[in-house]
């Protein structure tokens, strides 16, 4: 019997690390589209830490991917990551909310551009923003 796990035919998001609802140690974030922009909200816990109570960049990076990532997926399509220029513009506290945002700059046929954003909740402080192109499966 094939490990749904690791069968790319039958993989359906639900072992997300970001996401997944059947993932034991995920962040357990929940996506949304309003007005063409998803939408999610996260709160680092103490164990996302990288350094002295600062949330990890790897944190951080993977929440921005995944809030670009199902732009596309709440838009009925299926995508993947082909490049991400990343920019940390602020340290984040463990423990401090954030919004994230991710909208659609532009399209072509198979391939298409998002700009990502990761918001303090409680100062509207801009944490980290990126830009990325995803390419768009069959």
């Amino acid at each position: 019997m094939t490990d749904p796990s690791t069968d790319a035919t039958t993989y359906d998001g639900k072992s997300c690390f970001v996401c997944g609802p059947e993932n034991p140690i995920s962040l357990g974030v929940k996506f949304r589209l309003e007005d063409d922009i998803c939408k999610a909200e996260f709160t680092p816990e103490k164990y996302h830490s990288g350094w002295d109570g600062v949330t990890h960049g790897g944190i951080i990076f993977s929440v921005l991917d995944d809030v670009m990532a199902n732009w596309i997926y709440l838009n009925g399509m299926k995508g993947y990551t082909a490049k991400c220029d990343v920019r940390f513009r602020n340290p984040l506290p463990t423990g401090c909310k954030v919004l994230l945002e991710g909208t659609r700059i532009k399209q072509r046929r198979n391939m298409v551009v998002l700009e990502g954003k990761v918001i303090r909740a409680d100062n509207q402080e801009l944490i980290a923003d990126c830009q990325a192109s995803f390419m768009l499966a069959d």
